[in-house]
């Protein structure tokens, strides 16, 4: 069905994406004609369930459910429209020196218990930090869904979002303020050696920080991470919740499309937009590849800031100065993914018999403290690390959906990687990184490269190409502490609103950042309908 030139919508969201799909249900929720346009054959983004193979699909991008708002689902009503999540428990497990896995459970008094092999007075420890680290989550869980503080406002506007922000911190203790900004400003690294003693027991810690984020564990800001992944999630508010999707990640995005449409959204795949259009510093709606016109004042964009004002955005909209600080913001995405479809079970050695299908779903192969610096400061020399570090899932084990009987999926996802590589290009270099990652894991799964029936590799460059994410960055921006809150992407844009009137940023390149959250998509509506 083609697209009426002569209707006009009262919003237009550009990229069918999880936040742009929020963004347009809960406009459409609030009563606006809504147009959601997607390049792709299918909506999703970075969140869709694909095939590898005939009638073998997997979580492509994303692959896990940890942050997804349960405000959104509940607003939204997500599992009136397919949504089931089943939590992961545990959440993963690490290889150690012995040969055996580590493993995080949901309970921390079964974690600790799992840690005195390795250290009576690192399992104390772990009860103590995992304690604190929920507490100090709780202070951060409110800014999810509310816009960072104005600071780019005036009068009342900056002084009320000031107020609002550090009413926030009422309650919070001197050692907990403290506590906080060590988090925010310091590296993962000093803060396990500065709480723990056993090097597996770091390594436990490390593989729970936030994946596809720059900076080696030993580098300001990366400790950050720890507090993100213990914010309540799930349709139950759990702390630390993490969780397998029916039917893969593309679920989510196909239960957020059905109830934008049965709010009355209008979304049309395979529609790339070719630019925002913009007139006396106004947007006035869209053109498409096609060369289709579509009207309307108020244009919301799902694109990372990149691909918005340097490739959507007319040139003459924005001023040098803008540009400049978009052209600054960090991405050059380190990681990518290589998905399997096998066609038996893979034998995890360090599993015992025992295991039950939940304990043998995750498992992450994360280096040491020292070995993962080292392989975050080769990659940005444009090297393939010596040592990968690959988190990986059989999601098989938990959703039978997803292949056919006794065939098996497999997704691994990759980190440190460069984007520019030093020598060659990836088109040329990729069968190697797939190659080395099947080897490393052959370690633990001696019968993999037997089972493989067929694979397809990520790369930050396809990621690029194929999901439209600038530089393979799959926040659409590095989440550094230079690139958080009110600094994300801008301060000019950290409300959502941009330099073009009707034109707001939904996006992950927006507050509070990347993940399969939802927060970006609904603080912009809510933005957008505030203003209006």
């Amino acid at each position: 069905m083609g697209i009426n030139q002569s209707k006009a919508y009262d919003a237009i969201v550009v990229g069918a994406g999880h936040n742009g799909l929020t963004a347009g249900a809960y406009l459409a929720k609030a009563g606006l004609s809504v147009l959601i346009l997607e390049a792709r054959s299918i909506v999703g983004g970075a969140c869709v369930t694909e095939e590898v193979a005939a009638g073998k699909s997997v979580s492509s991008c994303s692959y896990i459910a940890s942050m997804l708002r349960p405000t959104i689902v509940a607003d939204l009503k997500l599992p009136e429209f397919g949504l089931e999540m089943i939590p992961c428990d545990p959440y993963f497990s690490v290889a150690t020196p012995d040969g055996s896995l580590l493993t995080w459970w949901s309970d921390p008094d079964r974690t600790a218990t799992e840690i005195e092999r390795f250290s009576k007075v690192d399992a104390a420890a772990f009860l103590r930090v995992d304690k604190e680290l929920k507490q100090l989550a709780t202070y951060l869980q409110p800014f999810f869904l509310e816009g960072p503080p104005d600071l780019a406002g005036q009068g009342w506007s900056r002084i009320s979002s000031s107020l609002k922000t550090a009413g926030r911190f009422v309650g919070i203790s001197g050692p907990e303020t403290a506590a906080l900004m060590d988090f925010i400003t310091g590296s993962t690294g000093e803060f396990l050696d500065r709480n723990f003693e056993n090097d597996t027991v770091k390594k436990l810690f490390l593989a729970n920080n936030v994946y596809g984020k720059h900076g080696g564990p030993y580098d300001p800001g990366t400790a950050i991470g720890f507090l993100f992944h213990l914010l309540g999630g799930g349709d139950n508010k759990i702390q630390g919740f993490s969780g397998h999707v029916i039917g893969g990640m593309g679920t989510i995005t196909k239960a957020l499309a059905a109830s934008a449409e049965s709010l009355g959204a209008e979304i049309r795949v395979s529609s790339p937009v070719k630019k925002i259009d913009v007139k006396d510093g106004r947007t006035t709606g869209v053109t498409l590849e096609n060369g289709d016109h579509i009207p309307s004042d108020l244009v919301l964009s799902n694109a990372d800031p990149k691909r918005t004002f340097l490739h959507l955005v007319p040139k003459s909209a924005t001023d040098i100065a803008f540009r400049t600080r978009i052209k600054s913001i960090k991405m050059k995405g380190p990681s990518g993914k290589l998905n399997l479809a096998l066609s038996s079970e893979p034998n995890l050695i360090l599993q015992p018999d025992t295991a039950t299908p939940n304990e043998r779903a995750v498992f992450t192969d994360v280096p040491t403290l020292e070995e993962a610096q080292k392989s975050y400061h080769q990659s940005q020399e444009g090297l393939i690390p010596e040592r990968l570090w690959v988190d990986y899932v059989i999601p098989s084990y938990i959703d039978k959906t997803l292949a056919p009987e006794g065939t098996w999926m497999m997704t691994c996802f990759i980190q440190y990687l460069p984007y520019d590589l030093k020598d060659g290009d990836w088109d040329s270099r990729s069968e190697e990184l797939s190659d080395r990652v099947i080897k490393q894991l052959t370690r633990f799964i001696p019968n993999l490269p037997d089972i493989i029936e067929a694979k397809k590799l990520l790369t930050p460059l396809d990621l690029e190409r194929t999901y439209g994410l600038t530089e393979g960055n799959i926040f659409h921006g590095d989440l550094s502490l230079s690139q958080l809150f009110f600094m994300r992407p801008t301060p000019d844009c950290s409300q959502y609103s941009t330099p073009v009137k009707g034109l707001y940023l939904c996006g992950a390149g927006t507050h509070p950042g990347g993940g399969v959250t939802g927060a970006p998509g609904h603080n912009a509506a809510k933005k957008v309908l505030k203003d209006r």
